[in-house]
């Protein structure tokens, strides 16, 4: 009986303690595109850099231990430059100008991040970001624009995580972290894939 009251008391401390905060956040995101090629190098894109804002859960089980979830708009992306040549009469290679090709991908991303508290106001994270892609483009620049859709993107991506938050007062925190981009974002042709970092402040209401 001692035992059973015991298990009671523990478990009523518990649930007690378990408390959920639910907030606003917003920050910086840059991102890294790169094709792997067969036989070739890696084609490196230049970075893209762009806001993203969202909002989360997160359920404390302890002073020590927690889950995050979040719902965040962002886009990630690349662009390159091809100089373009042609060989005129006389056997000559002449420039003809440069055309710059662009790739945009809207996500709606749902990280899902465990939490460990190594004090009471910072905390190391790591976790898998599901991503889902919104109407992917390809633009190209020379003379004039050319605008299209990507076909052969996966519908979700998945990128693991790790960052680190800081609670800067009460309510106010800054977070950091890196996904990485460990799967291929194609179902078919290039092998695509995205590294990016995110930076930004968090509001929690309670």
């Amino acid at each position: 009986m001692k035992k059973i009251i015991l298990s009671l008391l523990i478990s009523g401390s518990t649930l007690t303690f378990a408390q959920t905060h639910f907030g606003v956040k917003a920050g910086y995101n840059l991102s890294n595109m790169k094709w792997k090629l067969e036989k070739f190098d890696d084609v490196k894109f230049d970075s893209k850099s762009y806001f993203y804002a969202g909002v989360f859960a997160e359920h404390l089980f302890n002073k020590k231990f927690a889950i995050q979830g979040e719902l965040i708009f962002t886009s990630l992306g690349g662009k390159i430059q091809e100089e373009l040549t042609q060989i005129v009469a006389n056997g000559e290679i002449v420039e003809t100008g440069i055309a710059e090709y662009k790739f945009n991908y809207p996500q709606l991303q749902v990280p899902i991040s465990a939490k460990y508290y190594f004090i009471k106001n910072f905390n190391v994270h790591g976790g898998f970001n599901f991503a889902f892609n919104i109407n992917p483009t390809a633009e190209v620049n020379f003379i004039e624009d050319n605008k299209s859709d990507i076909e052969n993107v996966k519908t979700v991506n998945i990128f693991p995580f790790l960052g680190a938050e800081f609670m800067i007062v009460e309510h106010f925190s800054i977070d950091a972290r890196y996904n990485f981009g460990a799967f291929n974002t194609n179902n078919s042709g290039v092998d695509n894939r995205f590294n990016f970092f995110q930076i930004g402040f968090g509001y929690r209401f309670r």
